[in-house]
Order: structure tokens, then C-alpha cells, then sequence
């Protein structure tokens, strides 16, 4: 049975450790973003910093802040300019605000099929597998140093419950001790107000085309549907998608203008947190004071390279593990499966056009079967 309300922050070792759990999506990308682009690292991380404090105060639980991966991969590969990476924000944060209050979201969670929506999830697993392999083969040791902490941890949890995974927590502490044995310690550097970055029209246009649609289209079914469907699965608490949406409207059109990064929500996000030990909105209240702590600090990407991208791998891996094993608790095995796999192959885009047809087409062929069924 599903409850409803707002569950208690119950800060401890576990939500501490859970708190960790989606490093490893977010600092690569923000870190690869940074690198690319003239963006500031810090007023990135100060913003998603304030929103992991916000959300986790808001839902109760451990909903994650997330960097809008479509739009993070375009820019990572093309070195687009801050202005069409704001302008791609504040058009997503009108969006996704506007139909949090319209019968749009609610029309497009009866639509689409409960086994695409599972298939999105299984494509980000497996995305996530692939970005994982990617970084374990670049550091191979340190990869194989940060699985053995999370197995052991495992096997410890097994047998004495009441110990909780600190895994997440330890490799995260390893690769900043490692790097700065290796590196030095960086140096301190405080974080000046930010100052408002104003899209030019051209940024718009550009925006509008490029970046706004595969991503929009992401974040309803990963983001939004997923985000709500992982939530019943985990925590038997009923969200409903309207409010996802909102707050990522909220989020992006109060932080993008400022120098933050367009956020969003995250199925993975989510289980990674879950796997690590997440049970309430307190873990994510952790996460955003260590990035607030960070971004005023440490405001360069020094600090965030010190961290081996091996270690960022073994996390990977094991949030992919638990995204998947709640993607295939689904109404059509074959369908999630395909749609997984044209994720991985193609683009979650074409996975999704491609499923919704196909699940359509099913369900038209069913009712035909069951129209020429002689009756009993």
C-alpha cells in the first residue's frame, strides 16, 4: 500500500553515507562542463548545494538534484556558450513550471505506457554501465580499490545490520586523501557573489533547437515519471509528478540566470542515494551543505579532480545495479527491454518515440486478438 505526507528528517550515519550516493553522476559532469565551458564551477555547485537543502526539506526524502544530462552531453561535445546554456534553462524552467499546474503532466502519465517509462529507466542503467566501464578502464586500480570498499561493506551490512554502507562515504574520503598525497592539498578560494548572466536573443534561438527538446523530452520520463515511479517502489510514498516538475521549474529559473548549471530531478539519482543508505530528505540536506561547503572554499576544479575517476566508476556501477533491478518490475518485459537497449544503442529520444509506437501497436493487436476470440 502506497502512504501520502511528507516522512520526518532523520539525520544519522546512514542518511550521511546515502548522501554520497550520487556523486559520482554529478561532479564528472559538473567537472566536464567547467572544463569546456567559461562557467564557474563554484556558483554551479553553490546552487545544487541550496536545491539538495530545499528539496530534502520540502519531499522528506532523498530526491536528488541533478545536472540535465542532455543538455550536459551537447555541451560537453560542442563547447556551447554560458548564454545558450541559460537561455536552455529559463525556457525548460517556464516549461516544466507552467505544466506542474496544467492537466498536461497528469494527460502524459496516463499516456505513456507504464513499460516505456521502465525502459527509460533500464537505458539509464545501462548508460550508466557505459559511463562507469569508461572510467574504470582509465583508472583501473583505483577502480578495482573502490569496488572492493563497496563489497565489503556489503558483505559487513549483511551480516551486522545495524552497521550502515559506508561505502560511498569511505571511497569519496580515499580519493580525496589519495589526492592530495599525490597532488597537495588545493588552494582556498572564496566564492564571490555571483553576477546575472542575460541571454541574448540568438541564445534563445540557438537554445530552442539544440538543447531544449531532447532534453524536455528526458526529463518528463526520467526525471518526472520515473523519478515519481522509483519513489512508490522505494519508499511507498506517492508523490505525484506535478510536483516534481515544479520544482525543477523553480530551481532552474531562480539558479540558471545566476551561473547555475540547468538542474533536474533523477531516477538514478534516487536509487543511487537509496543504495548508499538515503531513507529520508535529511541525506540530501548532507549533500548540500558539503556542496555549499565546497562551492564557497573551494570554487576551482582543483579540488574536484582530485578525486580519481576510477573511484567515480565503482559508485557507478553498483547505482546502476539498483536503477535496473527496479526497471524490469514491469508490465512488458520485452518492451522495457527494448526500449533499454535503443537507449543505450541510439538516444533516449528515439527509445522513447520508438516505444511509445511500439507499445501502441501491441495494444491495438491485443484488442484485435481479443475482438476475434469466439466467445466462450
Amino acid at each position: 500500500m502506497t502512504v501520502t505526507g511528507k516522512p520526518a528528517l532523520k539525520f544519522s550515519l546512514f542518511e550521511l553515507a546515502g548522501a554520497f550516493g550520487d556523486f559520482g553522476t554529478i561532479i564528472p559532469l559538473i567537472l566536464a562542463v567547467a572544463l569546456v565551458t567559461t562557467m564557474n564551477v563554484g556558483y554551479m555547485l553553490l546552487f545544487f548545494g541550496i536545491w539538495f537543502i530545499v528539496t530534502g526539506w520540502y519531499y522528506g526524502l532523498p530526491v536528488p538534484i541533478e545536472p540535465m544530462k542532455a543538455i550536459a552531453v551537447v555541451v560537453i561535445a560542442e563547447k556551447l556558450s554560458a548564454g545558450e546554456i541559460a537561455a536552455a534553462g529559463i525556457i525548460l524552467g517556464l516549461l516544466f513550471l507552467l505544466i506542474s499546474y496544467g492537466p498536461l503532466l497528469l494527460w502524459l502519465e496516463k499516456v505513456i505506457p507504464e513499460a516505456v517509462v521502465r525502459g527509460i529507466q533500464l537505458g539509464l542503467a545501462l548508460l550508466l554501465v557505459k559511463t562507469a566501464i569508461g572510467f574504470i578502464t582509465a583508472d583501473p586500480i583505483y577502480a578495482g580499490i573502490g569496488i572492493a570498499i563497496i563489497l565489503g561493506f556489503f558483505v559487513i551490512v549483511t551480516y551486522r545490520a545495524a552497521i550502515p554502507d559506508l561505502s560511498a562515504l569511505v571511497i569519496i574520503c580515499t580519493g580525496i586523501v589519495t589526492g592530495i598525497a599525490l597532488h597537495g592539498c588545493p588552494a582556498v578560494h572564496v566564492l564571490s557573489f555571483p553576477s546575472l548572466v542575460i541571454p541574448a536573443p540568438a541564445d534563445y534561438i540557438a537554445a530552442t533547437y539544440s538543447l531544449v527538446p531532447s532534453q524536455a523530452l528526458l526529463t518528463v520520463t526520467n526525471a518526472i515519471l520515473a523519478t515519481a515511479l522509483l519513489t512508490k517502489d522505494l519508499f511507498r510514498v506517492d508523490v505525484p509528478a506535478s510536483r516534481f516538475s515544479r520544482t525543477i521549474g523553480l530551481m532552474n529559473l531562480t539558479s540558471v540566470p545566476f551561473g547555475g548549471f540547468p538542474m533536474c530531478h533523477g531516477a538514478g539519482g534516487l536509487a543511487g542515494q537509496y543504495r548508499y543508505g538515503a531513507r529520508t530528505g535529511a541525506a540530501s540536506v548532507c549533500a548540500g551543505v558539503i556542496f555549499i561547503v565546497i562551492a564557497l572554499l573551494f570554487a576551482s576544479a582543483d579540488f574536484l579532480t582530485l578525486i580519481s575517476v576510477g573511484f567515480f566508476g565503482a559508485l557507478l556501477i553498483f547505482v546502476a545495479l539498483e536503477i535496473g533491478r527496479h526497471s524490469v518490475k514491469t508490465s512488458s518485459l520485452p518492451l522495457t527491454l527494448l526500449v533499454g537497449i535503443i537507449a543505450l544503442l541510439v538516444s533516449m529520444t528515439a527509445a522513447f518515440v520508438i516505444g511509445i509506437v511500439v507499445a501502441y501497436v501491441m495494444q491495438r493487436a491485443g484488442a484485435r486478438r481479443r475482438q476475434e476470440m469466439p466467445p466462450c
